[in-house]
């Protein structure tokens, strides 16, 4: 199928894992996330959230146009071109503890940092409009290589990129020192919303 593109905080500085661990753990920990990328470890969390009744948190579908579609058989038809409606925003939106949350999921293999080139200004608009209705919004960034996922708040992301003109990169240090470290979890893999709860005592 072809699809074709339209044109055009409080600092946490040192946030600690509380969960203990011991070698069996670990290695549980580790293998279960072996083969799940981001998306996949947060859409499981998703699940958890709903079928626990903590959390309604969806991933947002992507609007497109169908222009062509061929049908092989009577029963079945296949979209072969098609045209996204308009740019993407963020990734998932849903409800927690009565506010809404909106946010953007992004993984990287650097190390050191995680470049802004990642984010797009209708992104950034976007999560600045969440703020502004009193909404909750953040991204998630985890870095692959060093097994680390953070939920860095929107207001950091957005002071950043006016600082950098959406240039360059966060450095891995300011989102250490400005997020919050997704703890280790068995079930699920990616409790993201554990470090959501840091970032909303730090609000009140």
């Amino acid at each position: 199928m072809t699809i074709k593109y339209p044109a055009g905080t409080r600092q946490n500085n040192s946030v600690q894992n509380t969960i203990r661990t011991g070698k069996t753990t670990k290695k549980a920990l580790t293998f279960g996330k072996r083969g799940m990328g981001l998306e996949d470890e947060i859409n499981e969390a998703n699940d958890y959230y709903l079928a626990n009744r903590l959390a309604v948190v969806h991933k947002k579908p992507t609007p497109i146009t169908i222009v062509k579609v061929d049908y092989p058989a009577r029963a079945a038809a296949k979209i072969t071109e098609a045209y996204f409606k308009q740019a993407s925003t963020t990734d998932y939106n849903g409800v927690y503890q009565g506010r809404y949350i909106d946010f953007d999921a992004k993984e990287t293999k650097n190390k050191t940092s995680f470049p802004l080139k990642n984010f797009h200004p209708h992104q950034i608009t976007h999560l600045a409009n969440i703020l502004s209705q009193g909404g909750i919004g953040f991204v998630i960034i985890k870095f692959t290589t060093l097994n680390e996922g953070y939920v860095y708040p929107a207001s950091s992301l957005i002071k950043q990129w006016q600082d950098l003109k959406g240039k360059q990169s966060i450095s891995y240090r300011d989102i250490v020192a400005q997020g919050y470290l997704i703890p280790e979890s068995l079930n699920p893999s990616l409790d993201y919303l554990k470090a959501v709860d840091l970032m909303l005592e730090s609000l009140k």
